[in-house]
């Protein structure tokens, strides 16, 4: 009975994709057919008897519910106007399309309206359908008459208010998981951009280590093979330690320009510096003119990975702070591990005015390479030199 127009026209081919006053119209279409073939059949009255009006009238009633169908969605003015012409239909005796058109305008108006209205429809229908049933069972015959008349009543107001609350509760639900879905959509764009953001300040951190490390090794020692201009052997000594520094800061370049492809391409990526290739900072700081002691028990392939990079970008950073802004004096590289941690000491002294053309981020790149490892790192006077101290825990260092 509730054959309402969204039910209707399940079959035809996608009315979902059309705006919404074309999906009304469609709907209009389909019951004034189907309302002008009850009529010319016949089979439109719910009472028995015959119609005592002609069917032209009833024809006027089905042209202004399927007019006022383009107002199914205005609650509750559209619901309000059908109820007016309902209210003439059943004076002239009720007859099925006016009432089928009716069913449309209680469900749309479920599903279209606001909640406080959905409310107070749900309501209504049943307060409705409760005094409906009473008026039958007062004036009916016996109980049996009146079940009866109650179930002819139910398909009319219950099912389409029915329908249309469910309906609108599976849309509200629907809306409510797709918002989710574009809330948890919008913090894991915020997620990657965060990691984007934190790769790219450990990249600006390694680019740091690299290129401020291997050029001032490179510009204090063309400085140093100037000066020698009259002893060749030394010259070429110190040149030969420019041409080390050049290529190795090619090299590591290249390995890092290939860890940001290797992901799209496959590559095989050079291994990032480790400790294992400290002799070569130490030999770049010697060839600069500092004297350079190193202490190591430290066996470099024990070590996780995480850690091993860190104590040698600290290092690194270190000596070429000492070369810089100690140039010509004695530095101490002491590494020590224990069963909990790797300790990272450079010491050098510092003799006379020391340089200042730094950009300032050696110390803050230190720390932050310290903490991203999980530890700490001082730097600062110790007696009449400057020392950096790490202490880098071995646990849960990644591979």
């Amino acid at each position: 009975m509730c054959c309402h127009g969204d039910v209707l026209l399940r079959d035809l081919p996608r009315p979902s994709e059309l705006p919404p006053r074309q999906q009304d119209a469609l709907v209009a279409l389909v019951f004034l057919a189907g309302g002008t073939a009850l009529y010319l059949v016949g089979i439109h009255r719910l009472l028995p008897g015959g119609d005592p009006y002609g069917v032209w009238v009833r024809f006027a009633e089905l042209g202004a519910m399927c007019a006022i169908l383009m107002l199914r969605r205005k609650v509750p003015w559209g619901l309000l106007v059908a109820t007016g012409v309902l209210v003439v239909d059943v004076a002239l005796g009720p007859s099925l399309p006016v009432v089928a058109i009716y069913t449309d305008f209680l469900y749309a108006a479920t599903l279209y309206g606001t909640r406080r209205a959905t409310h107070v429809l749900v309501g209504t229908a049943a307060v409705a359908s409760l005094t409906v049933f009473l008026a039958i069972l007062w004036g009916a015959a016996n109980w049996r008459m009146a079940l009866l008349g109650a179930l002819g009543v139910l398909p009319v107001v219950l099912v389409p208010v029915w329908w249309g609350a469910n309906v609108r509760q599976h849309r509200d639900i629907a809306e409510s998981e797709r918002a989710n879905a574009e809330q948890l959509a919008t913090i894991a764009a915020l997620d990657q951009r965060a990691a984007v953001a934190a790769e790219r300040a450990r990249m600006a951190r390694d680019l740091h280590d690299v290129i401020a490390g291997h050029l001032s090794a490179i510009a204090i020692q063309s400085e140093a093979a100037l000066s020698m201009a009259g002893d060749p052997k030394t010259a070429q000594a110190v040149l030969t330690a420019v041409r080390e520094n050049s290529v190795r800061a090619l090299d590591e370049m290249r390995a890092m320009i290939g860890l940001l492809r290797a992901e799209s391409d496959g590559e095989e990526v050079t291994a990032p510096a480790r400790l294992a290739e400290l002799s070569r900072l130490v030999e770049s700081a010697r060839a600069a003119g500092m004297e350079v002691t190193v202490d190591s028990t430290v066996d470099e392939t024990a070590l996780p990975a995480a850690v091993d990079l860190t104590a040698y970008r600290i290092a690194q950073e270190a000596l070429t702070n000492a070369v810089k802004h100690a140039p010509g004096g004695r530095v101490t590289v002491q590494l020590q591990a224990t069963g909990s941690a790797l300790t990272v000491e450079i010491g050098n002294e510092l003799r006379g005015a020391p340089r200042s053309d730094g950009g300032g981020h050696g110390l803050l790149t230190m720390r932050e390479r310290a903490h991203a490892v999980g530890g700490t790192l001082q730097a600062g006077p110790s007696g009449p030199g400057w020392l950096v101290h790490a202490e880098l825990p071995l646990a849960g260092g990644g591979t």
